[in-house]
């Protein structure tokens, strides 16, 4: 351990002495050892450090997970500091709710900012009607009372947040460390998976996390996707119709997108035909009529049914937009709907991208599928 040696002039009777006082240099203690092994996740990292602690990394903002035996250094380099044991945790983005979930630590989520009826995961949902899990508020205006009150241990925002910096800064204000999450910026969808690891590394449960996530990918990694070119891809659109008429779709550079890529399949959508940077991420709305120039002639039609919920006939689905009758996919019955559950269950991402690959591959009677159903 190196020692720092400051030295005290102290006159006394017009005698001079000289004193000594020695403080403990932390900086050793926080040198780096390792780093946790990311096999899709991009947008953070997590280097151990000597002591026990860890320094995770997101988009430039550190924090440092110090464990419960370790004292929290004198210098800690101006990261935030996350003690454990972490309780009472605040989550606000959503797709991490799902993660917790699935590394078994529900149960240290206290505080939300999505009510009851807006979670279509049966456990997040039954815990938030029972009170187990309170909502506080929207993000935008969380009550910040019950934070103090329950004395929260993390505050995890989405990316929204940005938008409300003033929620962040009275938030910290009372001592409880924010973390924005990042992982809707992935551009593998088992990269948004693997915050698990990070989740499972803050709770203290890094071991099961891991082994969770390397259970959840294995069925992908076993996938078998013919390596054939894209021009012999089955094309595939992925959209749903908005209350005022227009069809809500994926943009190309989107994870969902990078699933039919990596199912087998080929998103129907270019940024060329869009006019949209390679970059540019989530959804657009579009006219129908562009909807029809772009996909009409589309291998297969997926119904997105999360914001207006599952259809089960082409009939239902025509109800909502006539000149879908007018679709290939739709007369040679090749349209699909996904369950209200897949963008919330985070933990599914792999299945999803299995599911696709059954229908891609006319497969989807030998299996049963996880998150997509197909129309009558």
């Amino acid at each position: 351990m190196r020692i720092s040696r400051f030295i005290t002039l102290v006159t006394a009777a017009g005698l001079l002495f000289v004193t000594g006082c020695e403080k403990k240099d932390t900086t050793a203690d926080l040198a780096v050892t390792g780093s946790m092994e990311l096999k899709y996740a991009e947008q953070f990292s997590v280097d151990y450090c000597k002591n026990g602690c860890s320094v995770v990394d997101i988009n430039g903002d550190k924090f440092l997970i110090v464990p419960e035996d370790v004292s929290v250094p004198e210098d800690t380099g101006g990261m935030t500091v996350i003690k454990q044991p972490v309780e009472n945790i605040y989550v606000a983005a959503t797709s991490a709710m799902d993660l917790f979930d699935g590394i078994g630590r529900l149960s240290l989520v206290t505080m939300t900012s999505t009510n009851a009826d807006s979670w279509s995961l049966p456990a997040v949902r039954d815990a938030v009607k029972s009170g187990d899990i309170e909502y506080i508020g929207k993000y935008s205006s969380p009550d910040y009372e019950t934070l103090v009150a329950e004395n929260c241990g993390l505050a995890l925002e989405s990316t929204m947040i940005y938008h409300t910096p003033k929620v962040k800064e009275q938030i910290e204000s009372f001592g409880i460390p924010v973390m924005t999450e990042r992982s809707s910026y992935e551009t593998h969808p088992l990269g948004r998976m693997e915050w698990m690891k990070l989740y499972g590394l803050i709770t203290g449960d890094y071991d099961s996390a891991e082994k969770l996530f390397n259970d959840k990918i294995k069925s992908f990694e076993e996938l078998s996707v013919p390596d054939i070119p894209d021009s012999e891809r089955r094309t595939a659109a992925f959209f749903y119709v908005t209350s005022n008429g227009y069809i809500s779709i994926r943009k190309p550079a989107d994870y969902v997108a990078k699933m039919i890529d990596l199912a087998g399949g080929k998103y129907i959508f270019s940024a060329d035909d869009l006019n949209v940077d390679d970059n540019a991420l989530s959804t657009m709305n579009i006219q129908t009529e562009t909807f029809y120039e772009l996909a009409h002639d589309a291998d297969i039609l997926i119904y997105n049914s999360t914001i207006d919920g599952e259809i089960y006939s082409t009939e239902q689905l025509i109800e909502k937009c006539s000149v879908l009758a007018d679709f290939r996919a739709v007369k040679e019955g090749n349209v699909w709907c996904t369950g209200q559950n897949m963008f919330q269950q985070t933990t599914g991402a792999a299945d999803m991208i299995c599911d696709l690959n059954s229908i891609f591959t006319d497969k989807a009677g030998s299996r049963e599928l996880t998150y997509l159903h197909k129309l009558d």
